[in-house]
């Protein structure tokens, strides 16, 4: 009775789990993108919260953003010579990243919701990976480099200022959340949209059919954020790690993974966004983080004192 009713409970585990982080997500999203007067205006909150960094890839063109995307921050201020803003930039990501690490693509990112909740939808066959996963998942690392450090360093304007090419010529998070919602609203910028602006819808539509069948691929094979985060997951506070007298091998993790992760040879995988799926799968609780060490545990006194009684 009790072995056909693990596989159910763990299932429902897992579910709730889902849920729970979709639930914390739309909320994140919906409080750092909560300028609702920006999407009835057609216009970009410039107040003084748009000096801070959000966490996730949350784009500064957002009618409704509040704050700013670190990847566009650090795009801006690599060739600017604002020496104390590119600090602050390179703080934030570090402060991030070794607290968090990946945690801030699983659970803050407004584009991983996105691709979460079109993952939902029923159509294809789903899998987790596209063809060449393992070569393809190195490629973000290959955008980071080029398009967010290497470009916008080098090639330069008449203004001697650089391109923020990875939010100009890729970023589908900046189509989706701000070149769509302000187009709409101004007929002055739909008229002045050229091939740029479908180059991009292009690879918006491309991630968005991708996203459908594959699990999240922009995460695991084009954000550089994603990219940088992961550098940390091995040192980060918050990490993995497996209890190798209670691991029976079993695979349960790697197959409620969706970045596709042996958990147990690998707990602090650079390509793990921490969504906690393989602990509740884990059938023995081998999988453990270093987040329960902070639980405040109850006074054993108070055990011993019933026991007596």
């Amino acid at each position: 009775m009790d072995k056909t009713n693990k596989p159910s409970g763990k299932k429902s585990k897992i579910t709730a789990l889902s849920l729970t982080g979709l639930l914390i997500r739309c909320a994140f999203t919906a409080v750092t993108n909560g300028y609702a007067q920006g999407f009835l205006q057609g216009k970009i909150y410039r107040g003084k919260l748009k000096l801070l960094c959000m966490p996730g890839l949350n784009c500064y063109s957002c009618p409704g953003a509040l704050g700013s995307c670190p990847i566009g921050s650090l795009q801006a201020v690599l060739d600017s010579g604002k020496f104390r803003f590119s600090c602050y930039v390179l703080g934030f990501l570090v402060l991030f990243g070794a607290v968090l690490g990946r945690f801030v693509c699983g659970w803050l990112c407004p584009f991983g919701l996105v691709q979460d909740l079109l993952h939902k939808i029923p159509l294809f066959q789903k899998k987790k990976n596209l063809p060449g996963h393992r070569v393809l998942r190195w490629l973000k690392f290959v955008v980071l480099g080029l398009f967010v450090i290497l470009l916008p360093m080098t090639v330069t304007g008449i203004t001697g200022m650089g391109d923020p090419w990875f939010c100009k010529y890729l970023c589908p998070s900046g189509t989706l959340f701000g070149g769509i919602p302000l187009l709409a609203a101004n007929p002055t910028l739909r008229a002045a949209a050229g091939l740029l602006f479908d180059w991009k819808m292009l690879v918006l539509l491309a991630v968005v059919v991708l996203s459908i069948k594959f699990y999240r691929p922009f995460c695991k094979y084009l954000c550089p954020l994603g990219a940088i985060y992961g550098l940390f997951n091995p040192i980060a506070l918050y990490r993995y790690r497996v209890q190798e007298s209670a691991c029976v091998h079993c695979g349960s993790c790697q197959q409620a993974c969706g970045m596709d992760i042996p958990v147990w040879e690998k707990p602090n995988s650079i390509e793990c966004i921490r969504c906690g799926k393989c602990r509740a799968a884990c059938p023995t609780g081998a999988i453990h983080s270093t987040a329960e060490g902070l639980r405040v545990k109850p006074y054993a006194g108070l055990e011993q004192e019933k026991t007596e009684e």
